[in-house]
């Protein structure tokens, strides 16, 4: 693959961090990572955050992303924030991740609703998409991306694709899950493969080999090597150790030596 793909770090820092807590550790970050052209960081901040962060942040340093939000872009839904209010302070927004599917039950629609919405909206979606323990290990993989994959992208056109992000993560590796096991570089790889094999029979070769498709689950500054340099992954979606500023630093820093050696 020659695509000349970006390398995407995101942080992911779920319900975590008040708005002047986020400010001080932006800041903090702010101080310790350089702008680079081929990395992309990405902060995802809790929406409450997401303002005053856009007022603070320098958007050659870092972009924002959106945990969560409804599809409707207007009207009688109490206590939801549309993309639409929001995109003015976001770039990315991450749709389908395993907490809001199996916690919060979102169903397919909804996530292929949102994926939608955040197009429309001029925002990228990074879908999430992977298996559970059960999956697994019932041998169901292979179906369970697929499906997961065909339906969230059911209303993304041939034109709009190349504005769609994928997230590899497999619920039974996110370090969230008390029974989580990493992923072996070996069934990360082959996942990305079968994704870029589907988006190549919907989309086309072209589309399937400019796609990014990032991995997500138990990410930290030990692992962060390993899954980097496995080919046709362009980036991490990290949580737990995107808290943590040496940590996430140290990531940042690996990402660049990767893709300066490339």
């Amino acid at each position: 693959m020659t695509s000349p793909r970006k390398t995407y770090i995101i942080a992911n820092w779920k319900m975590n961090f008040t708005p002047g807590q986020a400010s001080l550790y932006l800041q903090r970050l702010s101080n310790r990572v350089q702008a680079s052209r081929d990395i992309q960081v990405i902060l995802a901040p809790s929406t409450i955050s997401l303002q005053p962060l856009s007022l603070q942040i320098n958007r050659r340093q870092f972009k924002l992303a959106a945990q969560n939000f409804y599809w409707r872009d207007f009207g009688a839904f109490t206590g939801e924030t549309a993309i639409s209010q929001i995109r003015s302070f976001v770039d990315y927004a991450i749709v389908g991740h395993s907490e809001r599917r199996y916690i919060f039950n979102e169903s397919e629609k909804d996530i292929c609703e949102k994926v939608a919405a955040a197009i429309r909206n001029g925002v990228t979606p990074i879908l999430c998409i992977g298996e559970t323990a059960l999956e697994r290990k019932n041998g169901e993989t292979k179906s369970a991306i697929s499906a997961q994959l065909h339906e969230g992208l059911l209303n993304v056109s041939a034109e709009d694709i190349d504005k769609v992000i994928i997230a590899y993560e497999p619920v039974w590796a996110i370090s969230s899950n008390k029974n989580a096991k990493p992923a072996k570089p070996a069934d990360i790889a082959e996942a990305q493969e079968l994704i870029r094999k589907q988006i190549s029979r919907v989309y086309g070769k072209e589309t399937s080999e400019n796609i990014s498709i990032l991995y997500g689950g138990s990410v930290n500054a030990d692992t962060a090597a390993g899954y980097l340099e496995i080919p046709g992954i362009d980036g991490l979606l990290i949580g737990n150790a995107s808290l943590v500023g040496d940590s996430f630093c140290s990531i940042i820093e690996t990402a660049k030596g990767i893709r300066n050696e490339r």
